[in-house]
């Protein structure tokens, strides 16, 4: 019986070592064919215009394809779930940014995946500002006379959002807070019909990405009173932040970032790390994300773990102000 019991373990040993060696070699190959980023929101977003701009780029520095599939609905949830389920064999992956990511985690009672443990972090590629902008009619030059304004109006005022939850309305949330001055919020189904109410007038303030407000500032349909960011923007260089204007502790970033499934082979996620930050320091890539106002981060924070750490961060910075505006979307 102790010589049956020792075969069965010298065999399971065995089974062990060969599969060990198995994934190591197909890790050692990867990718013999081409990958599939899924990026779970619709063509033409500005998720999907900088997944398209990069993965052009890292496509060629891994010799294989990388194809975008964009698994849109939910704000975002369905398609990053799907790639929480997916094989770890390095042929999925997916785009991550603040609100799938961070915000999601606090804004649903049980959110269907866990950000920290179902994901292996990939890296932290682009940030987009976001930024306050207000209707053209509204008689205030700066942050400070808005403030003023505000809290001499506030039972009358309302933003726009592109919906609960949504970056944009967090953000502005986060502004009226600092400002202690309590505005109505008006979620729209998307950023495109708030810009359209914002030039229309029916909206008295927004704070969208700044990739979406730019033609509208430059064309003065709308008037710009801060970037709500800690630092300024080259986006934007000669609009000052918040903080400068005297609103402090607010951090209106849009990040992304790209994850795996978790289990998936670390010489795996180190290689695909390495051709999208080839990618994102290739001057032709560079130019242009800032076209589509987007910014590359510095190589410092692009590593995998600085990512985990990172999102870690950032889920617990935004649980605070979900849990203070009282957002839930179940």
């Amino acid at each position: 019986m102790s010589k049956l019991r020792a075969f069965s373990g010298f065999g399971l040993a065995c089974l062990l070592a060969l599969t060990g060696n198995t994934i190591q070699a197909a890790a050692q190959s990867w990718p013999s064919r081409h990958v599939t980023l899924v990026v779970p929101f619709g063509p033409g977003s500005g998720s999907d215009t900088v997944a398209r701009i990069v993965m052009a780029r890292a496509s060629e520095v891994l010799g294989q394809q990388i194809i975008i599939e964009n698994v849109g609905g939910a704000g975002g949830i369905i398609g990053v779930g799907r790639v929480a389920k997916a094989a770890p064999d390095g042929y999925q992956f997916v785009l991550g940014a603040v609100d799938t990511f961070a915000q999601s985690q606090s804004l649903s009672k049980a959110p269907p995946y866990n950000s920290m443990t179902d994901f292996v972090p990939v890296g932290l590629a682009a940030e987009q500002p976001l930024v306050l902008i207000v209707r053209n009619s509204l008689p205030v030059n700066d942050l400070k006379e808005f403030v003023t304004y505000m809290k001499a109006n506030a039972g009358k005022m309302q933003f726009g959002s592109a919906g609960v939850g949504s970056a944009p309305h967090l953000a502005c949330f986060q502004l009226t807070s600092a400002a202690q001055a309590p505005v109505a919020h008006v979620p729209y189904r998307g950023s495109a019909p708030a810009m359209q109410d914002m030039i229309a007038g029916t909206l008295d303030f927004y704070c969208p990405l700044a990739v979406g407000a730019i033609p509208l500032i430059e064309n003065k349909s709308v008037k710009a009173l801060a970037i709500l960011t800690q630092e300024r923007s080259a986006l934007l260089p000669d609009l000052p932040t918040a903080a400068e204007q005297g609103i402090s502790g607010l951090d209106g970033y849009y990040w992304i970032g790209f994850f795996m499934p978790k289990g998936t082979p670390e010489p795996i996620v180190t290689k695909l790390n390495g051709a999208i930050s080839s990618a994102l320091d290739t001057q032709s890539v560079k130019d242009r994300l800032r076209n589509v106002g987007t910014t590359v981060v510095a190589p410092e924070r692009r590593s995998p773990a600085y990512l985990q750490s990172f999102v870690d961060s950032e889920i617990k910075k935004w649980a605070a102000t979900i849990k203070s505006a009282g957002v839930k979307v179940d």
